[in-house]
């Protein structure tokens, strides 16, 4: 691989190198409002979150299958007792 290798450059960051002052604070604002968008984009963010929780549960899963099974059984046990108990509350 040749040292002169182009590297993308991130959306929120400032390419090196850029000598016309205008060039550079219009880059500098482009890649400012790159960053606030997303901070702001919650959903996009909560998605991105759920796809690594997802992968990381699937990988889980390939490794420890049986582990896997157990938890599922028992978080359903643990739900239906949950909602059997809030509806005998609830009937009372």
């Amino acid at each position: 691989m040749s040292s002169d290798a182009v590297v993308p450059v991130p959306r929120t960051a400032v390419p090196l190198g850029i000598g016309d002052p205008v060039v550079q604070a219009r880059t500098e604002l482009k890649a400012a409002l790159a960053a606030i968008e997303e901070k702001a984009n919650v959903p996009r963010r909560v998605g991105r979150a759920v796809d690594d929780g997802v992968e990381q549960a699937r990988a889980f899963q390939r490794r420890n299958p049986a582990v896997t099974a157990v938890a599922v059984v028992v978080g359903a046990v643990a739900i239906g007792a949950a909602v059997w108990g809030f509806v005998r509350l609830y009937t009372r």
